[in-house]
């Protein structure tokens, strides 16, 4: 070892000591965590108070809505016409399952003749509303979204935008030529928490940004509900999860420096949820006498029966028992044990995205984490910001003073219920405004702002397969 920095091996090996001595004494030295250390001690904690908006807004009438897909997220935005009807009307809705189907048609008072089954019988009628909600499986985004665009619909679009890059820039040349107001399903732009990191950037509070650390975890459970036996495990069929995960992290750091991004260098695979990892003697379902049902952490019975994990999915009846949850891991894809599915979705993922002006950002996407929510810090010339999703830290350099921003929005009556931190229906809140005063600039996250994290994950993909840096198209 050298002596620069003015560190002899003498000063080294003595700090050394000190610690192995320490663990000796049972002194307990302070881990730092990933994504949740302490920051350097700094004097006094003020409140950063940046205020958190209503979730109600005023338009001149009611906005009438057809909603495309009735499933979870379709119901999510649907719900804001039940909190402020004087908004908001659903009058069509459009989903092959008959029962979510007739859910929603019944809790809205949606007319016999605007209940359709498919999507193409919706679009076949004309335009029936002021606007559009397409929340469909992503495979059947771009199809309805041009054909809306082109009946005069504006569109609340649910992300991913398409499947490939050229259909995202179909879609872009679409509103363009209709001049439709589309807004793209990015929530967290409209949630409190991200919408006040935004304000301390943009205020200056940390300098100018030089790089940002961005993490997504996704949580065990989810990924195995979602990306492993739900509806996006398989990317060919959907989009990789970079798009139908991450596509959100992708539009927040992209916001957070409004820059464009010009290179991507990517890498990421499915490790463990592979056949070759199944455990000795573990059959097709969770549901089939598992030897290793009591332990295995992704064990459909202890995600869905025990913990009751995104139950959203099975359509159940009210009072529902423990074993119709039963029946549905018996018959269902929810049940297959977690090594023997077709999934191909990436367990972990990462991504260094270089912006104008020399700026960077680090992401990753972990599958392994005991929680999901995002982690994120932001590198400035005069500052540091560190944020957890719920609160985050604001640290002066000269002054030596934080500041915090922890406004629990889960807790404002307003907001209970509302998804994404509060984003959901914030979302919907602009977008409601947007089409009342036929005005884009009233949505943070238009089709022209969202296309540009599309374009920036299908670099990543590119990179990821060919191993080399790869440049990101200006638009």
């Amino acid at each position: 070892m050298s002596e620069n920095n003015g560190l002899s091996r003498r000063d080294f090996f003595k700090g050394m000591s000190f610690v192995a001595g320490g663990a000796a004494l049972g002194v307990t030295l302070k881990p730092s965590a990933a994504f949740g250390a302490d920051a350097p001690a700094a004097q006094g904690a003020d409140e950063l108070d940046y205020p958190v908006e209503g979730l109600g807004c005023v338009t001149s009438r009611p906005i009438t809505v057809a909603v495309m897909g009735a499933g979870s997220r379709g119901r999510t935005y649907a719900g804001y016409a039940e909190r402020f009807p004087n908004a908001m009307k659903v009058v069509a809705v459009a989903d092959i399952n008959p029962l979510r189907r007739l859910a929603m048609a019944e809790k809205y008072g949606v007319a016999e003749n605007r209940r359709y089954g498919d999507f193409h019988d919706m679009l076949a009628a004309g335009r029936i509303a002021d606007a559009m909600i397409i929340a469909l499986p992503d495979d059947l985004h771009y199809e309805p979204a041009m054909a809306a665009m082109a009946q005069g619909y504006d569109l609340l679009l649910e992300k991913p935008m398409a499947q490939t890059e050229q259909e995202c820039l179909d879609l872009l040349k679409r509103q363009r030529e209709t001049g439709a107001i589309v807004g793209v399903c990015h929530v967290l732009r409209y949630a409190p928490y991200f919408r006040a990191l935004k304000s301390a950037l943009d205020d200056g509070l940390i300098g100018d940004i030089v790089s940002v650390q961005h993490m997504e975890p996704i949580e065990y459970a989810h990924m195995a509900h979602s990306y492993v036996r739900g509806n996006w495990h398989s990317a060919k069929a959907t989009t990789p999860i970079i798009l139908a995960k991450s596509c959100h992290d992708l539009d927040i750091i992209k916001w957070f420096l409004g820059k464009r991004c010009e290179a991507v260098s990517a890498d990421g695979s499915l490790i463990h949820f592979r056949h070759e990892n199944a455990p000795a003697g573990a059959p097709a379902r969770c549901t089939d006498g598992c030897p290793h049902e009591a332990t295995c952490p992704y064990s459909a019975i202890d995600i869905y029966c025990n913990k009751h994990k995104h139950m959203y999915v099975f359509d159940l009846p009210q009072g529902y028992t423990r074993e119709d949850v039963m029946e549905k891991l018996r018959t269902t894809d929810y049940g297959r044990c977690v090594y023997r599915c077709d999934n191909d979705q990436c367990d972990h993922y990462v991504a260094n995205l270089r912006f104008e002006g020399g700026v960077t950002a680090a992401f990753s996407m972990e599958a392994f984490t005991p929680w999901g929510g995002r982690r994120t810090r932001v590198m400035g010339t005069r500052g540091f910001i560190e944020g957890d999703g719920r609160k985050f830290t604001v640290y002066d350099f000269r002054a030596n003073r934080r500041r915090l921003w922890a406004k629990n929005v889960s807790e404002i009556a307003e907001y209970k219920g509302s998804g994404h931190g509060g984003g959901d229906l914030a979302l919907v809140r602009d977008f409601l405004r947007a089409v009342d005063a036929h005005d884009e600039a009233l949505l943070s996250s238009s089709l022209a702002a969202s296309v540009e994290s599309h374009v920036m994950g299908f670099a990543c993909e590119r990179s990821r397969f060919s191993g080399r840096k790869e440049p990101v198209a200006a638009l």
